[in-house]
């Protein structure tokens, strides 16, 4: 595919992005984006050139949180700009980075225009993007302003080297010939690099950048909050960024794993179901559908008690509390598994010495999952029997429940180096320090 013919496609699909972004921000005005810095427009810069970051939405961006924490302390006198896709990595990022010298912006769309009017504006000396964020009229833009492009804690699955072997093979060629560096996750994702058309003497392997995951100062004081406040003594377990269609199935394990408490004589402190949906769009709609099915559950914006006994579920329609609510839980199942979205971040729960639990669906980091699993700490579940037995058998035995978690923990700190190992690299293409 020439790149002219996708630049067409993508013109084609801008006014339904457009509406669909529009629509979003009406409904939640918490979702909202900025087209105008979509689109590449803003005041322009003064001051010195900043390295850019760029992290698609909220896992990525609190990965680059090491990188970016490196960054500032390699020269404190050189701005970062960080940029992201999504109003919830926004949202995060607005979060994370308080501190002077970090920038937030949206990034601009893969259109010529956009990425020349965002380039002429911010004036980058240098960029480095996180996994997969392979944009050709963005990087084609780089190359002429002689902005070096990297690929960061870079992965690329087996369907993904398919697809674009399939219907654009020369455009990911070209593509990849203009980055400077290709630092992977794992030796896999190299070759997979390598094969779609990378330079081999630009790829290097220095690991997940994800590992290196700093949890939040204040998080053990935001957590004991939320106990106190809401689950009380009642003991929970956290179904965390879940979709529509194993939400279901979540629910039905959770109502056999009830059916079993009460069979077995459990009462006065049942398990609750603490549900967070991936996607703060379809909150309104998982409460309408938790309402159908009968169940007692209270939303997390509208709770202002604890939980009663009598609480089923607790659907957390909130944005940026997943993590709090994972070190409140006892057992985090995480979502996108049970249903072919590719999994999301396993590391989270593991950092915190949580048995986790997964669907099979694991493609988006199959390399962290089979860590996991390797040392204990991930039981992977077909469905919501399987998963019903395993969380019965977790909250039955607390001490194997606590050796897993410590054992995930455990795991994810003896695999920690790849921002200091991606950053020893950027050496040879970011700006000297002064003096």
């Amino acid at each position: 595919m020439p790149r002219a013919l996708y630049t067409l496609l993508l013109r084609l699909v801008l006014p339904v992005v457009g509406v669909l972004f529009w629509w979003r921000g009406r409904r939640n005005p918490a979702l909202r984006v900025d087209l105008r810095e979509r689109l590449g427009h803003g005041r322009p810069r003064s001051g010195p050139q900043p390295v850019w970051i760029h992290a698609v939405s909220v896992g990525e961006v609190q990965a680059s949180a090491g990188l970016l924490r490196l960054l500032r302390e390699r020269d404190p006198t050189r701005p970062v700009l960080l940029t992201m896709a999504t109003a919830t990595g926004r949202q995060r990022a607005a979060t994370l980075f308080t501190q002077p010298g970090i920038e937030l912006r949206y990034a601009p769309f893969d259109l010529p225009g956009a990425a020349e009017r965002f380039l002429r504006r911010e004036r980058p000396c240098a960029a480095v993007f996180l996994e997969t964020e392979l944009w050709p009229n963005l990087l084609a833009a780089c190359e002429r302003r002689n902005v070096p492009v990297s690929l960061v804690s870079a992965r690329l699955s087996e369907r993904s080297l398919r697809r674009y072997r399939s219907f654009a093979p020369r455009l990911m060629r070209k593509t990849l010939s203009r980055l400077a560096l290709v630092a992977a996750q794992s030796q896999t994702d190299a070759e997979r690099f390598i094969q779609l058309g990378a330079d081999p003497r630009q790829v290097h392997v220095t690991g997940n950048v994800k590992v290196d995951f700093e949890l939040p100062a204040d998080l053990d004081e935001r957590a004991a909050a939320l106990r106190s406040r809401l689950l009380g003594s009642r003991r929970a377990w956290v179904a965390g960024s879940t979709h529509a269609g194993e939400e279901q199935q979540l629910l039905e394990a959770h109502r056999r794993l009830l059916a079993v408490w009460q069979g077995a004589g459990g009462h006065g402190n049942a398990p609750l179901l603490v549900l967070v949906p991936r996607h703060p769009d379809r909150f309104p709609a998982v409460a309408q559908w938790l309402a159908r099915e009968g169940l007692c559950f209270v939303r997390r914006a509208d709770a202002q008690a604890p939980v009663g006994e009598d609480t089923q579920v607790l659907l957390v329609d909130t944005l940026g509390e997943l993590l709090a609510f994972y070190a409140c839980g006892e057992i985090a199942f995480v979502g996108g598994s049970l249903v072919p979205i590719g999994g999301h971040n396993l590391l989270e729960p593991a950092v915190l010495g949580r048995p986790v639990l997964s669907g099979p669906h694991t493609f988006a980091s199959p390399e962290i999952a089979r860590m996991l699993a390797a040392c204990g700490a991930l039981e992977t579940v077909r469905d919501a029997q399987e998963l019903a037995a395993a969380l019965l058998r977790l909250f039955i035995d607390e001490a194997e429940a606590t050796r897993r978690g410590e054992a995930g923990r455990a795991q994810v700190a003896s695999n920690r180096g790849a921002v200091r190992r991606s950053l020893a690299l950027l050496e040879g293409v970011l700006p000297p320090v002064p003096g």
